[in-house]
């Protein structure tokens, strides 16, 4: 009779803890590893907040991570078996990818951003778009920032032909290439930027090229990879939309995690914050995006294939429908 009592006992015990730990959205089950890639923009500002408040590790999974120069890098460092999720990767690497034939897809968003600029050297004669034909003109190739560029430059009747392309690879050579006169003009993304124009002064021009197209930093594996763990990418993005639930709660605390990992000014924050829109998200216009970005590689023959992928074959949406259902608006 004590020994049932005892079994019962503990019985409820037992369930008792798994309901208390169950309703704060911890997990119970065994820890997993996942080893992230990243390119080091504030564009990450979830996946930071998630590490800082333990919300990997609340959710059964132990990060590891490494960083790169460009999303385009990270992205070639997933396909080469270096990671298994790619964080914060612009779209047009994962369109590059696509067109290349890569089993590879994204499964969330975790920021729609309008942060990237052309800066000009006005010393160079360049005030305006038209200026900048026959000019050395910069920008990683293969990036969303030469997308904006070549877009930027069909727009004002111009091309990639227009001007004297050089592919600058690294954060320290977007800013030292135009600093140094290398080339007259680099298209790239903040915090660039505002270290260009630190340097420059009044010397500095900058051309808005993004036309109010949003970029959107996104979560890639590839296929097998989730094939093999939809469990782990549920837990994944529950860790994440835990650190947007946060951001949204504690704005003032998310800055100071975003600000410790960029080595950021008070000023320049108040700048990033109106500059992204931090939220998981799978919606149609990146499709459109994409499907727009394709189209664009393929005319100015940076592919060989002709025709623009199925982008709902590099959408996984699933994972995302499960953990925040209303975030899911891509049409299939």
């Amino acid at each position: 009779m004590l020994a049932s009592v005892v079994i019962i006992v503990i019985a409820a015990f037992g369930f008792t803890t798994w309901f208390y730990l169950s309703s704060r959205g911890d997990y119970v089950g065994d820890v997993e590893s996942v080893n992230v890639v990243y390119p080091k923009f504030e564009s990450l500002a979830l996946f930071w907040v998630a590490e800082d408040q333990s919300f990997f590790i609340k959710n059964g999974i132990k990060i590891t991570s490494s960083t790169y120069p460009s999303g385009a890098a990270t992205l070639d460092a997933l396909v080469n078996g270096e990671g298994d999720v790619a964080v914060g990767i612009a779209e047009l690497p994962l369109v590059g990818k696509a067109l290349q034939g890569e089993n590879i897809s994204a499964f969330g968003s975790i920021d729609r951003s309008e942060f990237i600029y052309l800066v000009c050297r006005r010393d160079s004669g360049i005030v305006n778009a038209s200026d900048l034909a026959g000019k050395r003109v910069g920008s990683a190739s293969g990036t969303v920032a030469e997308f904006y560029l070549g877009r930027y430059l069909e727009l004002h009747g111009m091309s990639m032909e227009s001007i004297v392309f050089v592919d600058v690879r690294t954060p320290e050579e977007w800013v030292n290439a135009v600093v140094n006169g290398d080339i007259e003009a680099v298209s790239i993304a903040q915090p660039a930027v505002n270290a260009i124009i630190e340097h420059l002064g009044e010397n500095a021009v900058v051309l808005p090229v993004q036309s109010n197209q949003l970029t959107y930093s996104l979560l890639i594996s590839q296929n097998d990879w989730i094939a093999e763990h939809p469990e782990l990418v549920k837990r994944f993005l529950r860790a994440l939309y835990q650190a947007e639930e946060y951001l949204r709660n504690h704005p003032n605390e998310a800055k100071a995690i975003v600000k410790n990992h960029m080595n950021f000014t008070d000023g320049y924050m108040e700048t990033v914050w109106r500059q992204n829109r931090y939220s998981l998200s799978l919606d149609q216009s990146l499709v459109l995006a994409m499907e727009d970005e394709a189209r664009w590689m393929i005319n100015n023959g940076l592919k060989d294939k002709a025709e623009v992928p199925d982008f709902l074959k590099h959408i996984y949406a699933e994972g995302l429908e499960s953990v925040k259902p209303e975030a899911v608006g891509v049409i299939r």
